[in-house]
């Protein structure tokens, strides 16, 4: 079984603002709900080959986690993929102006889930939607009543 799931969220707020933002795993605490802790194992600043380390809580469990940048360009996308993992999976956040000032975020998440999250089957993608849509509203509460 794997996953494919795509949210997506406009904010009102320019886009430099808005990548800048979700390109730095500081902030990840911040709008993602199951981060507890972010820690950079590459020197920054994040690029091409950045691992970031990454506890969360999904579904009562401690996730840990480190995640590779496969590409980064700060106006367009970044794109991650795991390298230590409960499983393996794929997260892309992308950006794109919507033409009115406000820019359209969208969080890509794949994977295929193995051991304990196996368990959950095909309920397990839309918690994950669910979850995913629900970070994306967080971060654009967040940018939009300015942090």
């Amino acid at each position: 079984m794997s996953i494919d799931v795509t949210a997506e969220v406009p904010v009102r707020r320019p886009l430099p603002e808005v990548a800048a933002y979700m390109i730095d795993p500081a902030h990840d605490p911040e709008w993602i709900g199951g981060v507890r802790q972010v820690r950079m194992e590459t020197p920054p600043p994040l690029a091409v080959g950045s691992r970031v380390a990454r506890v969360a809580h999904f579904l009562g469990r401690r996730v840990e986690y480190v995640n590779e940048v496969t590409e980064l360009d700060p106006d367009r996308v970044l794109d991650m993929r795991s390298v230590r993992a409960p499983f393996p999976m794929r997260v892309t956040y992308s950006f794109e102006p919507d033409g009115g000032g406000a820019t359209v975020v969208r969080n890509r998440v794949r994977g295929a889930p193995g051991g304990f999250f196996a368990l959950f089957g095909p309920m397990l993608a839309p918690m994950v939607k669910r979850s995913v849509q629900k970070d994306l509203e967080r971060l654009r509460d967040v940018l939009e009543r300015g942090r």
